[in-house]
């Protein structure tokens, strides 16, 4: 399937799909602190931040903090562009995500298939159904202590890439 603009001359081949590459996630911010070769850096918050537990920042109502690697040597009170690689901010967010959905869903399976018969006197729903909320409640734990351990991670540190503004 193909389209031609005649307003603007151009011919446009709609027959092969297009790829769009997203190498980072970048955001803009200030340094409110040097901790060694890391930097605190103050991001407004987004829609997104919301029940993030990746561990990698602080929030509080309007503004987040992030701890991020400081190759520019950028100092406090200087605006700065913050990189995060997008593959791990992916995996952060699928680890999050879906490790708790998917623990639900076995527990329930796992409560339905393999424990209600040996509890004749409950109910098999109600069996399903507490075992998902179970190793639920086990993923949650599970998911913030690797959390904790990957806000460590130098690897997986945003990186400052570059100073905005020199007023600091």
């Amino acid at each position: 399937m193909s389209n031609y603009d005649h307003k603007h001359e151009t011919f446009q081949d709609f027959s092969r799909p297009v790829m769009v590459k997203f190498d980072a996630v970048e955001e803009v911010g200030v340094i409110k602190g040097i901790e060694g070769i890391m930097a605190v850096v103050s991001i407004p918050r987004k829609s997104a931040c919301e029940g993030c537990s990746l561990g990698i920042c602080k929030p509080d109502e309007q503004y987040m903090e992030i701890k991020a690697l400081n190759p520019v040597h950028a100092n406090i009170g200087q605006k700065v562009k913050i990189v995060m690689k997008s593959h791990t901010y992916l995996k952060g967010s699928l680890i999050v995500y879906g490790i708790p959905a998917l623990a639900l869903i076995t527990g329930a399976v796992i409560g339905k298939e393999v424990i209600s018969p040996y509890s004749v006197r409950l109910d098999s729903d109600i069996v399903s159904a507490v075992t998902g909320f179970i190793a639920f409640a086990v993923s949650f734990i599970a998911v913030k202590l690797w959390s904790s351990r990957a806000g460590e991670n130098i690897d997986a540190s945003p990186v400052i890439e570059e100073i905005l503004d020199e007023t600091g």
